[in-house]
């Protein structure tokens, strides 16, 4: 059996719960992402801690054995086959449990029993909306997963025995255009990576979009998402892409390309990062900047290989951003814009954190003022950073200039 890569990070904020009965362990992200691998970790864990291997239960209602069920019925019947009768606590492991109408109840109804410590996985945020939530309320816990950060990207490459450059650039280089699936980390060419990619948002849309979104037009469904995906990391609105695309002489309706954009983020391909004002306080309406779930969905649904270093960096650190809990938004300071506002979940007092990112900024005082000037514009006394691949570092009005690949290699918080 393959040793597995533990992704430190995501155990450490769910471990806690591992025996909670009474609350419903449910992870989420992008198909692919590596939500069946944690589940087998977390069960390795289990062993490891002096857990039976009986009472542990596993269903992937993905797998040819279990794919047929779609019913709650049928899957109560499934666990209770599955369970051997005694006393100990029951761990339940249900991968990709979207697939089944009505799964709440079943879940429900074995979290109340008393004597079950739930895990299910679900690649959609319809996993999360109504039902689950109305009839769980306080009773499961998120955790939402995505591809490999940076700093999982080296790690993992490291505990594979594949080859690491000492120079982070290449290695920057590298995981931009592979991305972070973890499955690509043991594909050796690199049009077979690209080629993973692409089937993984063809899955996508066929398990997670196409029947549930009613697509009739998949032709200017593609055209959307494929705008969207293009244009990753710039700010837009509803109305900018209807303008664009009638300008391309399509007819759509804003409604429609409204609904698209709605189940790209609903099938994780996206996310969508609000504007704040730092003026009001307040979310700003309309205009909103998407970001990829992995920058790599934008080179394979291109042919171009040359990186834009602007989005693709900001990409990387919203990634990295989630990936470790904080909320991100993008801020704006009158006319100045901070490329991102990141609020830390697990700190008392909601801390924030202002991020500037660039490639470099030693090129000219030009550059270094027009990432520096909007921080200089904030009043508070939290943290402020200006992320650059540079090594020669500037100090300035107690900004931190840090480097971006050194400070992510090293998996630190903000």
């Amino acid at each position: 059996k393959m040793k597995l890569f533990r992704r430190e990070g995501y155990l450490k904020r769910i471990r806690n719960f591992y025996k909670e009965t009474d609350i419903i362990k449910v992870i989420t992200g992008v198909r692919r992402c590596g939500k069946s691998s944690l589940l087998e970790v977390i069960k390795e864990e289990l062993l490891e801690s002096g857990i039976d291997e009986k009472d542990i239960i596993s269903i992937d209602l993905d797998s040819r054995k279990y794919r047929k069920i779609k019913t709650a019925d049928e899957l109560e019947l499934v666990i209770e086959n599955l369970i051997e009768p005694d006393n100990n606590i029951k761990y339940l492991f249900i991968d990709e449990i979207q697939n089944v109408k009505d799964f709440e109840e079943v879940v429900n109804a074995f979290r109340t029993e008393g004597d079950f410590s739930i895990f299910i996985t679900g690649s959609n945020t319809y996993l999360l909306s109504g039902e689950l939530v109305t009839k769980l309320t306080g009773r499961y816990i998120e955790l939402e997963m995505y591809p490999l950060n940076f700093s999982e990207y080296i790690e993992m490459k490291k505990f594979f025995s594949k080859k690491v450059s000492s120079n982070l650039q290449e290695e920057l280089h590298n995981y931009l255009l592979e991305g972070g699936f973890p499955r690509t980390i043991f594909i050796d060419e690199f049009s077979d990576k690209r080629m993973y990619v692409t089937s993984i948002i063809k899955e996508i849309f066929e398990k997670d979009i196409k029947q549930r979104a009613a697509i009739r037009n998949t032709e200017v469904f593609d055209i959307v998402r494929n705008f969207v995906i293009n244009n990753y990391g710039a700010t837009f609105s509803i109305a900018s892409i209807h303008r664009a695309l009638v300008g391309e002489g399509r007819s759509v309706k804003r409604d429609t390309i409204s609904k698209y954009i709605d189940e790209l983020v609903k099938s994780k391909i996206l996310y969508c990062c609000d504007r704040f004002d730092m003026k009001s306080k307040k979310m700003l309406s309309g205009e909103k900047k998407y970001y990829l779930a992995d920058i790599s969905f934008y080179f394979s649904t291109n042919t171009d290989n040359r990186i834009n270093y602007g989005p693709a960096l900001e990409n990387l650190v919203y990634i990295y951003a989630k990936s470790k809990g904080y909320s991100v938004s993008v801020g704006r300071i009158g006319k100045l814009e901070c490329d991102f506002i990141l609020r830390s979940a697990n700190s008392v007092d909601m801390e924030y954190f202002y991020v500037q990112i660039a490639y470099t900024i030693n090129e000219s005082k030009e550059t270094e003022d027009r990432e520096f000037r909007p921080l200089e514009q904030i009043r508070d006394n939290y943290t402020k950073y200006v992320f650059t691949t540079d090594y020669l570092l500037q100090k300035r009005n107690g900004i931190r200039h840090e480097n971006l690949l050194e400070f992510m290699k090293k998996d630190k918080d903000f």
